[in-house]
This record gives C-alpha cells, structure tokens and sequence, in this order.
C-alpha cells in the first residue's frame, strides 16, 4: 500500500533547512509550483513522503523475530520505525535477526540487502519484496 502525505513550504530558506534536518530515508523534497490564483498564496515547495509499507501482519512477525533473538522483555515496545540499534542490537544480533527473518519467511537476503535494513519497517518491506519476487 502506498501513501503520500504533504507539509507545505512557503520560502527558499525553509527548503534548505528542511533538507539539513531531514534523516529519513523514506523522505524525500520534492519542488512544486503553482501559478498565482486570486486570494490564494504562490507555494513553492512541498516536502512529500512516500511509503510503501509492509502488511501488519509481517511488521508485526518481525516484531517477534527481533524480539526473540535480542530476548528482550514482552513490555518492551517495538515499532515499525523502532530500529536494531534502538533495541541495543550490535552488527551480530543484525546479523542473526536477518538469518532468523530468512528462516521464518523462507526467503534469502543477499548481503548488499543486508546493510539496507536498519530498522522493523525496512526489514518487513524487504520480506513482502522477496516474498512476492519468489512467486
């Protein structure tokens, strides 16, 4: 499923800010004019995100994985934006949580995949890609 959502943005100086602040990796500026209209302000920019996000039942499979291999506690709270270093995973807990993901779901995650999953969303988009790819 995939969203957009906009925040407008009226000035030159907030877009440069904007693209300083901005760490996400699903955020993305995008530039838009529209003509001037009667009563009606000349914006010139938008910040757009775009998602594709994961069915809840995987984001909430690999909620599980996670939670089992880093054995953490069933109170700790975990989130689609939660991310492995969030919950004190190290590269060999990465590691291990990607073999257990791979084990779960049937599925193989090349190496250069490996280092693009940095958080619970990711992890989940990247299965349903495999998955569907497998099909």
């Amino acid at each position: 499923m995939a969203s957009v959502s906009a925040n407008f943005v009226c000035s030159r100086t907030s877009v440069r800010l904007l693209n300083q602040m901005m760490t996400s990796k699903s955020l993305r500026l995008a530039t838009v004019g529209w003509g001037r209209t009667p009563g009606f302000p000349r914006l010139t920019s938008s910040r757009f995100q775009i998602s594709c996000a994961a069915k809840k039942e995987t984001v909430d499979k690999v909620c599980e994985i996670v939670r089992k291999q880093l054995a953490l506690p069933a109170d700790k709270e975990i989130t689609p934006q939660t991310t492995f270093t969030d919950l004190g995973a190290d590269s060999l807990d990465t590691v291990e949580i990607v073999m257990g993901l791979e084990e779960e779901f049937d599925i193989t995650v090349q190496e250069d995949n490996q280092d693009n999953i940095s958080c619970i969303q990711e992890a989940a988009d990247l299965i349903e890609q495999l998955v569907a790819s497998k099909s």
